[in-house]
C-alpha cells in the first residue's frame, strides 16, 4: 500500500512539473540571401584515381535555405540531455552542414566516400584533428563546452560545417518557413538567441508563463548588400 501511494505521489509530482512548463514558438524572418556558397571542390592526391562528384543542394527557395540555417537556443546552464548526432562526409561535402547539440553530447563523423577525409576544427570551443581515414570508418568527438565549432577537411578545402553546442537542451533550428518551437520550458525570464553563420548572433528577452505559449520573432538584420541594420 505504501509503495502504491508513493508511485501515485511521484506521478502527481511529475505531472505537476510538466503542467508548469510553457512552449516558446517563433518565426525567423529573412528578407535577403545571406550565404555565398562554395561550390568549387579541390582535387586531392588522396582520392587515388577515384572520381567523386561534388554533391549539390536540392533546388529550393534561397531564403528557405537561409531560414533552415538559423539556430535558436536559450542562454543559461542546466543539466542537459546528452545526445549522439552524426555529421557525415558524402560526395565531398559535410551532411548535414549544421548540427546542434547540448553540451556533453557526442558527434560522429562517418566517411561515406571512397576517398580519404581529414576532419578538423581550430575553434576555441573545441579544437581537434581526426586524421586521415577511409570509407566506412568513423571518428567521434565529445563536446564539453558550449560554443560554436567550425569544422573543415584538410584534404578538401570546399568542405565546411558548423556544430553549435548549446548550454542546455532548449535548442532547435528553424524550418523552411522560418518557424521554430522550444517545448516545455519552465516558467521564467530568458535570453533567447538566434544564430546564423553569416549574420551572427541576435538576442532578445522572453518571458515564459505556465501552461501557455510565448511567441517571438527574429528579423535577421542584413540588407541586400550584407550591411547589418540596427536591431529593433
Amino acid at each position: 500500500m505504501i509503495n502504491r501511494a508513493l508511485r501515485i505521489a511521484l506521478v502527481i509530482l511529475v505531472c505537476g512539473v510538466s503542467l508548469r512548463a510553457g512552449d516558446i514558438e517563433g518565426t525567423i524572418i529573412v528578407q535577403h540571401k545571406l550565404t555565398k556558397r562554395n561550390v568549387t571542390a579541390t582535387a586531392s592526391l588522396y582520392e587515388r584515381g577515384v572520381s567523386i562528384g561534388l554533391g549539390q543542394d536540392p533546388q529550393q527557395d534561397p531564403l528557405a535555405y537561409e531560414r533552415t540555417h538559423v539556430v535558436i537556443y536559450l542562454e543559461g546552464e542546466s543539466t542537459p540531455d546528452k545526445v549522439v548526432r552524426e555529421l557525415g562526409q558524402k560526395d565531398r561535402r559535410f551532411s548535414p552542414d549544421v548540427v546542434v547539440v547540448p553540451v556533453g553530447s557526442t558527434v560522429s563523423f562517418p566517411n561515406y566516400d571512397p576517398i580519404f577525409h581529414d576532419v578538423f576544427s581550430l575553434s576555441k570551443a573545441k579544437s581537434f584533428d581526426l586524421g586521415n581515414y577511409p570509407q566506412d570508418h568513423t571518428r567521434t568527438v565529445t563536446f564539453t563546452k558550449p560554443g560554436t565549432v567550425f569544422v573543415n577537411c584538410h584534404l578538401h578545402a570546399n568542405m565546411s560545417a558548423v556544430i553549435v553546442v548549446t548550454p542546455n537542451r532548449w535548442s532547435t533550428t528553424a524550418d523552411a518557413d522560418g518557424h521554430f518551437l522550444l517545448p516545455k520550458v519552465p516558467p521564467g525570464k530568458y535570453t533567447i538567441v538566434a544564430w546564423h553563420k553569416t549574420a551572427g548572433f541576435f538576442r532578445k528577452t522572453i518571458e515564459v508563463g505556465e501552461n501557455g505559449h510565448s511567441y517571438i520573432e527574429f528579423a535577421i538584420p542584413l540588407d541586400e548588400n550584407g550591411t547589418q541594420l540596427a536591431q529593433q
